[in-house]
């Protein structure tokens, strides 16, 4: 078991210290969807026609995003590894593949979770009642749509040979999902092709729990949105194992 544990807890303690190092990421994480919320949410304040603001409806959706831009700047750092030989010199030392992958998985995870919390302080300026238990429950929440979504990031980070190619399949991939959430836009009423991949899209069962848990309007059932994000929290974890597992050091680009 300490031999399992002990990459992990290294990997997951280099992802957190090599993160806050670089100041410009912690920047761009931040302040990307706090603008984005701040201005969108303002400029679409009178188009929603429903019990509170826009901003309000926005604000569990911001959250999501903050998480999906850490997931992206965070995993980006597999390529980096790489590059400098750091991957492969992990890659063959006496540990197993899902160590090395749960303990960079995790360092993404902490660092969005962290991130996200810092969001819902936010809360009491749009006076969004936050107890104790719902506070408690929205980090759950956070950790396991992070920890998802920081998997999605492993496994296109895997096997891309640039960060330009990482950031254009991210962009491609990653951003239509955050799109097609309901984090920006009511489901109802959009067409049915639309409405289809919004409810096929794992993301969407998480801006629902967390509307659900905050303002208690998404008209979904928590219980069964947790249950999805869970499922793809894991199913995604279980992907990214196998992928870094088939694949020898001799094989990466």
């Amino acid at each position: 078991m300490n031999r399992f544990l002990l990459p992990v807890a290294t990997l997951w303690y280099r992802e957190l210290v090599r993160f806050y190092r670089q100041r410009d990421r912690v920047l761009g994480t931040l302040a990307t969807p706090l603008l984005f919320w701040a201005v969108i949410g303002s400029g679409f304040s009178g188009s929603l026609s429903s019990s509170g603001s826009y901003l309000q409806y926005l604000y569990p959706g911001t959250i999501i995003l903050s998480l999906l831009f850490t997931a992206i700047f965070s995993t980006i750092s597999i390529i980096e590894d790489r590059r400098e030989g750091f991957l492969q010199s992990v890659l063959v030392a006496p540990i197993s593949r899902a160590s090395m992958v749960l303990g960079k998985i995790m360092g993404a995870t902490t660092i969005a979770v962290i991130q996200g919390t810092g969001f819902l302080v936010l809360a009491p300026l749009l006076k969004i009642p936050m107890s104790a238990t719902s506070f408690a429950l929205s980090i759950s929440i956070l950790l396991i749509i992070a920890f998802g979504l920081s998997n999605l990031g492993f496994l296109i980070a895997w096997r891309s040979t640039s960060t330009q190619g990482f950031h254009a399949i991210m962009n491609l991939f990653l951003m239509p999902m955050w799109l097609l959430s309901g984090a920006f836009f009511p489901e109802s009423g959009v067409p049915g092709w639309i409405g289809g991949l919004i409810r096929l899209n794992p993301l969407t069962y998480g801006v629902r729990s967390l509307r659900e848990t905050m303002l208690h309007n998404s008209g979904h059932s928590l219980l069964f949105s947790l249950v999805v994000c869970l499922c793809f929290a894991l199913f995604s974890f279980a992907g990214a194992a196998l992928v870094a597992g088939r694949q020898s050091d001799k094989d990466l680009p």
